[in-house]
């Protein structure tokens, strides 16, 4: 793995590059509000792509960098996130993600990273106990495939699928360490279907 600072207008990020050999596509991952990029669903995720030939950048946010736990607001997130996968590209096709609030960043900027797909893992569709509080909006403004992966006893909820929208529900909660091979599956699958789908 490695680290690579990267400069973004919030202060500096900070990617884990998980390079392949002539690379089908790059997988950008961001971390969950509270996470980092050791999580096990997203570690399970970048294994998943290198092992399908997808070069993964697991991006700790700015905030993260400098050693504060509470997330910065949405629109730092947003810029810093934009910033990150920028200077990351190259002649691969993109795909973007990430666990909890790192999926909803994701969505929230994928046409602004031109982003060929969208990984969501656990996404939050709304906050414990608060469903009327809903961030459904967020996955309906994509508008490329979306893959979900979700816990069945999710408190944060289970998403809706949708024509380019798949929700795979695996057994736990919120952190998805229950059924790693199933997640593992799960994206392995999802690749496959974009790198063959994509132009």
């Amino acid at each position: 793995m490695e680290p690579r600072e990267l400069e973004t207008p919030h202060g500096p990020a900070r990617a884990h590059l998980h390079p392949v050999a002539d690379p089908a596509a790059l997988l950008v991952l961001g971390h969950g509000a509270g996470g980092g990029v050791t999580a096990p669903d997203l570690v399970t995720a970048a294994e998943a792509a290198v092992a399908a030939g997808v070069s993964v950048a697991l991006v700790e946010q700015p905030y993260r960098v400098a050693g504060r736990k509470s997330p910065a607001p949405a629109h730092q997130l947003d810029a810093a996130w934009l910033a990150v996968v920028e200077q990351l590209r190259g002649e691969a096709p993109v795909l973007c993600g990430g666990r909890s609030s790192g999926a909803r960043v994701a969505c929230r900027t994928a046409a602004g990273t031109g982003a060929a797909g969208v990984l969501c893992l656990a996404f939050p569709l709304h906050p414990p106990g608060r469903p009327e509080k809903t961030r459904l909006a967020e996955l309906e403004e994509v508008e490329v495939p979306v893959l979900i992966v979700q816990g069945e006893r999710d408190p944060f909820g289970m998403p809706p699928e949708a024509p380019a929208r798949e929700v795979v529900r695996l057994r736990g909660d919120h952190g998805l360490k229950s059924d790693r091979p199933g997640l593992r599956a799960a994206v392995a699958a999802w690749l496959e279907r974009r790198l063959t789908e994509s132009p």
